[in-house]
Order: C-alpha cells, then sequence, then structure tokens
C-alpha cells in the first residue's frame, strides 16, 4: 500500500466526528486526543485529575499524559461506549533454525518456506531455541476500533467512516 493511501485510511478515522480517536504517539509525545464537540469537554477529559488537558491548534485536538491512555479509553466507553485507538506496533515474524538449516521441502513455521533451508536469512533475529526464533519487524501505526465490553454502553452503530 503506498503511504499517500496509508495517510488517507489514517485521516478518514483522525477526522470522523462520531466517536473519540485517540491517538498514542511514540514516547515521550503526550497522547492526542479527538473529541466529537461538546461545551464540557475539557472538564469530562480532565475527570478531577490534577492535570489539564491542553488544547493542540494545530492538530485539533487535546494533549494528554501518555499515563491517561487506560484512563481515556474508558471515559471514551462511559459517554460514548467506543473509541477509536491509534497506536505504534510491531510485526513480528516467527521461523526457527530448524527450518532454516532443513533438507526437505515441508515447512511447518509461519514463514510458510520463505526462510526454508536458507542457512540463516537475513536481518536481526532472537534465537530462542533450536524450533524458536522472532524477527520484529519496523514500527507501524494501526487504527482500533475498541467497544465497551458492557453492552448497554455499545452503540448500535459504529460508524467505520468519516
Amino acid at each position: 500500500m503506498s503511504a499517500d493511501k496509508k495517510m488517507e485510511n489514517f485521516n478518514r478515522f483522525w477526522k470522523q466526528t462520531r466517536l473519540p480517536v485517540i491517538f498514542q504517539r511514540k514516547r515521550p509525545a503526550p497522547l492526542l486526543i479527538r473529541l466529537p464537540y461538546a461545551a464540557d469537554n475539557k472538564t469530562w477529559l480532565r475527570n478531577n485529575e490534577k492535570n489539564k488537558p491542553s488544547w493542540d491548534k494545530l492538530n485539533g485536538a487535546w494533549e494528554v499524559p501518555q499515563a491517561w491512555l487506560e484512563r481515556a479509553i474508558r471515559l471514551s466507553f462511559s459517554r460514548y461506549g467506543a473509541c477509536y485507538v491509534i497506536q505504534l506496533y510491531k510485526e513480528k515474524e516467527v521461523c526457527a533454525p530448524a527450518c532454516w538449516n532443513a533438507l526437505g521441502a515441508d515447512c511447518e513455521f509461519s514463514c510458510m518456506g520463505a526462510n526454508h533451508s536458507t542457512g540463516r536469512p537475513n536481518g536481526r533475529w532472537y534465537e530462542i531455541s533450536d524450533t524458536f526464533a522472532v524477527l520484529w519487524g519496523v514500527q507501524r501505526y494501526s487504527v482500533r476500533l475498541l467497544t465497551s465490553p458492557n453492552p448497554a454502553l455499545n452503540p448500535t452503530r459504529i460508524p467505520q467512516t468519516a
């Protein structure tokens, strides 16, 4: 997928106005929280905490400490029943020296034969044992829709697009 297409998908979630969007940027940057408009958003988001949210005019969102992630999700559940969370993750590939050094064609690892009989594939593999090795990929942003575990708070129709 092209970088332009990825940004378009990211913007689709960021710009929708029906549910909160919590953007966990790379540490130590604060969280950005974009909320559907309500006159009491700052007070509601603060929720009697010592720190006050600050408005980020450039991004059109509230800035709050990274430590507020879980609290912001729960607050979103209480008022909206759901929220979008955008955060970094690393892809993981699992394989093993047993695969790399195999002589036959049969491969039962998650590489689906891509590393089979290669001796040792490229990358920084962490070898745990002869039957397990892990390669962590690059960090990428992921968008997840989280819904309240309380069925009474779940919205009947979750918007998927802006």
